[in-house]
């Protein structure tokens, strides 16, 4: 399934590091083919580089070349008016930049749209499933930009392409939300009010930690429950990040930079997902029903957190995703609930 490989294992995030070098950072150059009503001021904002592919002088005025996450100059209009998502974490970038998409595909793990947006893309078309569009969907869309987050399989974006040149992978695998998001927000000419985003979620962040109480700068566990046994969540993984901006902290035995998860865990190692609190998600039916029979036996109940009444089930469709301002939103809300009311 595709939400499997999601955030990236340790194998994989290291075959992934030359790709994170050009990563969604080169999504913030773009060329000056239109002076659009939210062109960044930015120094990132015009770059010779992206001028030569073809967005500088004597370009359609209707168009601007940005670089996507791979580094591909990529030609898209100037201010785009059906956009098509193929990841939720594109589908939360565009609505919190206001953008209602013309096209979107199902949650992660999910046969609907993820429940946290449910309410604000009533009516929109679904065209697949996370990063599995269905091409006669997405034509019927009729997209003048896709979105493809971090699409790696290259004959579905040679048929994307054929729909629209103007199909953007917007994130390289290792690259965080918030470099994506800014690389979203330049991509549909609202880098300005992406940073502005930002900036908001980051003051929030900021106050919601430090209004913690005796919780404040507890050690979180941040854990997805697999069919086969918990993975935590490392450093720069997305919900870890929110923690660490929130000013909390991570147990011992997950504070290891990266963005991806551990490998599932034996009973035998179940003391790695202890500390002061613990938040559990999981993804599927199988990785629900593997938690419900773990926590009825002795090395669950054990654990410090379990036994301080400080084990929180979260939504796993929000809190192991590659992230956007609107979950960032969902986790800032669920921590501050479970440490602020303790």
């Amino acid at each position: 399934m595709p939400f499997a490989r999601r955030p990236l294992s340790p194998v994989r995030r290291r075959a992934a590091q030359a790709l994170a070098v050009t990563g969604a950072a080169a999504l913030l150059l773009t060329g000056c083919g239109s002076s659009g009503s939210s062109s960044s001021g930015s120094s990132t904002a015009a770059s010779p580089a992206a001028d030569a592919a073809g967005g500088g002088k004597g370009g359609d005025t209707g168009k601007r070349t940005v670089k996507d996450a791979t580094g591909k100059a990529v030609e898209v209009p100037a201010e785009p008016k059906r956009i098509v998502t193929l990841t939720q974490e594109d589908l939360d970038a565009v609505l919190a930049l206001g953008v209602k998409p013309a096209g979107i595909t199902n949650g992660q793990g999910l046969a609907e749209p993820p429940a946290y947006l449910k309410d604000k893309v009533q009516g929109v078309p679904v065209v697949g499933n996370l990063l599995q569009p269905v091409m006669d969907k997405v034509i019927a869309a009729k997209p003048d930009l896709i979105l493809a987050g971090d699409m790696q399989d290259e004959q579905v974006l040679k048929q994307l392409r054929e729909i629209t040149p103007a199909t953007l992978v917007t994130m390289a695998p290792t690259d965080d939300w918030k470099l994506a998001f800014r690389g979203i927000g330049n991509a549909v000419n609202k880098l300005d009010q992406a940073n502005k985003v930002i900036g908001e979620y980051e003051a929030k962040a900021a106050k919601a930690g430090g209004e913690l109480g005796k919780n404040k700068g507890a050690a979180v566990s941040i854990v997805r429950w697999n069919p086969t046994g918990p993975s935590w969540m490392e450093k720069k993984q997305f919900a870890s990040g929110v923690a660490l901006d929130m000013g909390l902290t991570r147990p011992a035995a997950q504070d290891k930079d990266g963005n991806a998860h551990s490998p599932a865990l034996s009973l035998e190692k179940l003391n790695e997902i202890d500390g002061d609190w613990l938040f559990l998600s999981t993804l599927t039916d199988d990785g629900k029903t593997a938690l419900k029979d773990v926590q009825s036996k002795p090395a669950y109940q054990e654990l410090g957190a379990v036994k301080n009444n400080h084990a929180v089930t979260v939504d796993g469709s929000v809190w192991s995703t590659r992230g956007g301002p609107l979950a960032a939103d969902v986790v800032i809300g669920d921590l501050a609930k479970a440490l602020g009311g303790s």
